[in-house]
């Protein structure tokens, strides 16, 4: 509590050159012998401020302090700001402020090198307003209930105790104590729907693993693409798995979940990608076009 105090009555100074205790002591709710202790702390601290005697006086930090002078190089302080800043977007309210009050104190405006935005093109309504009410019920440690939509396409009405949002392979994901499993789950939420926080809190810890539910085996995957489509070749799969042919196609060799997305993530490349391996995948996907033809042809 008292280096939160300390932090404060730096950015209040900063903010307005000069205080008296008293205000000081009425805002922190505390005693004017303690502030003049907290000001003893900073000064020991090397923090260069003082105090002004008469009217009009009070304590005062010098014009030319910023903080990063004292206790932070150039590259830190940047490093700093910039982490602030690539987290504004999944921040509460409060720790928003922060970001303010640290380019405040280090005397710079905020860096425009990168943005986080968590809503889809097309940016769905309420993308943010469930992601904000998922974080509210991991910082309170309140009971989520939800709709969810798992891999098979079933849908079920959920109860979980949210423990961590986690971001891993271009999605986000909640870790969670799911109630009805009696078990700990990692619920993608994107998935996750009709989102409401409950008045019911819980106290446990977070293990070291969770597995997404279901689990699946996986399956290995040959895939030739054409060269038409590099665009996405080079955008969805890691380098190592990309092997460039003479002709210019492409060859991938991925492992992956063995489930419906599987199929219709194949499919979503047309005409210009083929299962190569495992052939039982190649039969499944051209069962899946000729449903899909018949579909159009009446056949």
């Amino acid at each position: 509590m008292q280096i939160n105090r300390l932090f404060e009555i730096v950015y209040i100074l900063l903010e307005k050159k000069t205080v008296t205790a008293k205000e000081l002591a009425e805002r922190f709710e505390v005693s004017i012998r303690t502030i003049y202790r907290d000001i003893d702390i900073l000064s020991a601290a090397n923090i260069p401020i003082y105090t002004n005697q008469g009217k009009g006086g009070g304590i005062c930090l010098l014009d030319d302090f910023v903080l990063n002078k004292s206790i932070l190089s150039e590259e830190e302080q940047n490093q700093i700001l910039f982490a602030l800043q690539s987290m504004e977007k999944i921040s509460c309210q409060s720790e928003k402020k922060l970001l303010e009050k640290m380019s405040t104190i280090f005397r710079k405006s905020k860096a425009n090198w990168i943005e986080v935005d968590l809503s889809s093109w097309g940016n769905v309504k309420g993308e943010d307003k469930r992601f904000e009410l998922i974080q509210e019920a991991v910082l309170n440690r309140k009971v989520l209930e939800f709709v969810y939509f798992n891999s098979k396409g079933e849908e079920k009405k959920r109860q979980a105790e949210p423990l961590q949002i986690y971001f891993k392979d271009k999605a986000w994901y909640l870790k969670a104590f799911a109630r009805d499993r009696e078990d700990y789950r990692l619920f993608k939420i994107s998935r996750m729907e009709d989102v409401e926080i409950l008045d019911e809190t819980f106290d446990r810890e977070l293990p070291e693993l969770i597995e997404e539910e279901p689990h699946f085996t996986t399956v290995e995957l040959v895939l030739e693409i054409s060269q038409k489509l590099a665009y996405r070749v080079y955008d969805e799969f890691e380098r190592e798995t990309i092997t460039k042919q003479p002709n210019g196609d492409f060859l991938v060799k991925v492992e992956w979940p063995e489930n419906d997305w599987i199929y219709s993530y194949i499919l979503s490349f047309g005409e210009e990608a083929k299962v190569i391996f495992p052939d039982y995948v190649k039969h499944e996907v051209r069962k899946r076009l000729k449903r899909s033809l018949r579909n159009y042809l009446g056949i």
